[in-house]
Protein backbone atom coordinates (compact mmCIF):
# COMPACT_ATOMS: atom_id res chain seq x y z
CA UNK A 1 0.00 0.00 0.00
CA UNK A 2 0.99 3.57 -0.55
CA UNK A 3 2.57 5.37 2.29
CA UNK A 4 1.43 8.71 0.75
CA UNK A 5 -0.45 10.85 2.94
CA UNK A 6 -4.21 10.92 2.18
CA UNK A 7 -6.18 13.89 2.72
CA UNK A 8 -9.33 15.14 1.74
CA UNK A 9 -11.51 18.26 2.39
CA UNK A 10 -15.61 17.27 2.53
CA UNK A 11 -19.26 18.84 3.32
CA UNK A 12 -20.63 17.00 6.07
CA UNK A 13 -23.82 16.83 4.38
CA UNK A 14 -22.26 15.70 0.96
CA UNK A 15 -23.18 12.30 0.05
CA UNK A 16 -20.21 11.50 -2.28
CA UNK A 17 -18.23 13.03 0.78
CA UNK A 18 -19.51 10.48 2.58
CA UNK A 19 -19.07 7.31 0.22
CA UNK A 20 -14.98 8.16 -0.16
CA UNK A 21 -14.63 8.02 3.92
CA UNK A 22 -16.30 5.03 4.07
CA UNK A 23 -14.14 3.88 0.82
CA UNK A 24 -10.83 4.71 2.91
CA UNK A 25 -12.51 2.88 6.13
CA UNK A 26 -13.03 -0.25 4.59
CA UNK A 27 -10.22 -0.46 2.73
CA UNK A 28 -7.99 0.96 6.39
CA UNK A 29 -6.24 3.98 5.33
CA UNK A 30 -5.39 6.86 7.33
CA UNK A 31 -6.59 10.04 6.26
CA UNK A 32 -7.24 13.14 7.35
CA UNK A 33 -10.35 15.29 6.21
CA UNK A 34 -11.87 18.49 6.66
CA UNK A 35 -15.20 19.34 6.61
CA UNK A 36 -15.64 22.66 4.90
CA UNK A 37 -18.91 23.81 5.92
CA UNK A 38 -18.49 23.30 9.71
CA UNK A 39 -15.32 25.88 9.85
CA UNK A 40 -16.51 29.56 9.99
CA UNK A 41 -14.94 33.20 8.82
CA UNK A 42 -11.41 33.37 8.23
CA UNK A 43 -10.38 29.58 8.92
CA UNK A 44 -13.28 28.64 6.49
CA UNK A 45 -12.10 31.06 3.60
CA UNK A 46 -8.41 29.82 4.40
CA UNK A 47 -9.29 26.61 3.71
CA UNK A 48 -11.69 27.21 0.64
CA UNK A 49 -8.17 29.46 -0.96
CA UNK A 50 -6.35 25.77 -0.45
CA UNK A 51 -9.14 23.59 -1.58
CA UNK A 52 -8.61 25.95 -4.88
CA UNK A 53 -5.24 25.55 -5.41
CA UNK A 54 -5.72 21.90 -5.98
CA UNK A 55 -9.37 22.37 -7.51
CA UNK A 56 -10.10 25.41 -9.24
CA UNK A 57 -13.87 24.65 -9.32
CA UNK A 58 -13.75 24.42 -5.30
CA UNK A 59 -16.22 21.02 -5.26
CA UNK A 60 -16.01 18.27 -3.23
CA UNK A 61 -15.22 16.12 -2.33
CA UNK A 62 -10.91 16.92 -3.22
CA UNK A 63 -9.10 14.18 -1.96
CA UNK A 64 -5.34 14.75 -2.29
CA UNK A 65 -3.14 11.56 -2.37
CA UNK A 66 0.45 12.41 -2.26
CA UNK A 67 0.94 14.40 -5.60
CA UNK A 68 -2.24 13.17 -6.94
CA UNK A 69 -5.51 15.09 -6.74
CA UNK A 70 -9.04 12.90 -7.17
CA UNK A 71 -12.19 15.35 -7.06
CA UNK A 72 -15.81 13.24 -6.44
CA UNK A 73 -16.20 10.09 -5.36
CA UNK A 74 -14.14 7.58 -8.08
CA UNK A 75 -13.37 4.19 -6.77
CA UNK A 76 -11.19 2.93 -9.14
CA UNK A 77 -8.96 5.92 -9.60
CA UNK A 78 -9.04 6.34 -5.49
CA UNK A 79 -7.64 2.97 -5.36
CA UNK A 80 -5.36 3.01 -8.02
CA UNK A 81 -3.96 6.26 -6.23
CA UNK A 82 -3.43 4.44 -2.88
CA UNK A 83 -2.21 1.33 -4.91
CA UNK A 84 -4.67 -0.76 -4.21
CA UNK A 85 -5.96 -2.13 -7.70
Amino acid sequence: MAEDSVLMYSLSTCSHCKSVKKLLDECTVKYEFTDVDLLQGKERTAILEDVKKFNPNCSFPTIIIGDKVIVGYKEQEIKEALGLS
